[in-house]
C-alpha cells in the first residue's frame, strides 16, 4: 500500500487549521494513518473516502471504544490531541453537536495551558531566584509563549459565546 509521511508545525490555538490539512489531504486521496511529534503518516485512499477530526481529550479507552461503535476509526494520539477518521459515506462526522460543546473543549484547551504555563512561570521565578539564575529564562519564556496560546484559545471562546448569545 502506497504511504507517506509528512512533517509538518501546527499551533496549539491553530488545531482547526490541522483538521483543515487532514481533511484536504483525504480529499486528495491520502487517509491519516499514524500521528506522531510533528509527523503525519499517509496511505492511498480514494479521493475524500474519510473525514478526520482530532480533539484535545485524556486517554481513556472507553472514549475510544464509543468513538469506534459510531464508524470512527481510532488514527492515534499525540501528547493530550487524539485523532480519528470516519469513512464519509457513513454520514457526517462531528465531534461537537452544538456551540457549547465546542466551547467545552477550547475550555479544556485552556485548562490544560494554564496548568502548564502557571507550572512553568513557577519553575522559572524559582530558577531565576536561585542558584540556577541561567537556566529560568528558559522556563519564563515557555511560560510567556503558553501564555499568549490561553489567549488565543480564549479569544476564540469568546467569539462562540457571543455567536450563541446570537442565536438564542
Amino acid at each position: 500500500m502506497e504511504s507517506k509521511t509528512v512533517s509538518k508545525w501546527f499551533w496549539v490555538w491553530d488545531f482547526e487549521k490541522e483538521e483543515a490539512w487532514l481533511n484536504e489531504m483525504a480529499a486528495n486521496g491520502w487517509a491519516l494513518d499514524s500521528v506522531g511529534f510533528c509527523k503525519y503518516r499517509f496511505v492511498r485512499c480514494a479521493p475524500g473516502e474519510y473525514t478526520v477530526r482530532t480533539e484535545m481529550h485524556p486517554f481513556d479507552e472507553s472514549y475510544i471504544r464509543f468513538m469506534e461503535e459510531t464508524g470512527a476509526e481510532y488514527v492515534g494520539r499525540m501528547m493530550a490531541w487524539i485523532y480519528f477518521r470516519k469513512k464519509t459515506d457513513n454520514g457526517v462526522f462531528d465531534l461537537y453537536s452544538d456551540i457549547d460543546s465546542r466551547i467545552s473543549h477550547l475550555e479544556r484547551i485552556g485548562r490544560v495551558l494554564t496548568a502548564v504555563g502557571g507550572a512553568n512561570l513557577l519553575i522559572g521565578v524559582i530558577n531565576s531566584a536561585g542558584v540556577r539564575t541561567g537556566l529560568g529564562w528558559i522556563n519564563l519564556l515557555c511560560a510567556t509563549f503558553l501564555m499568549y496560546s490561553l489567549g488565543r484559545i480564549h479569544g476564540k471562546k469568546e467569539a462562540l459565546e457571543k455567536e450563541r448569545e446570537l442565536h438564542e
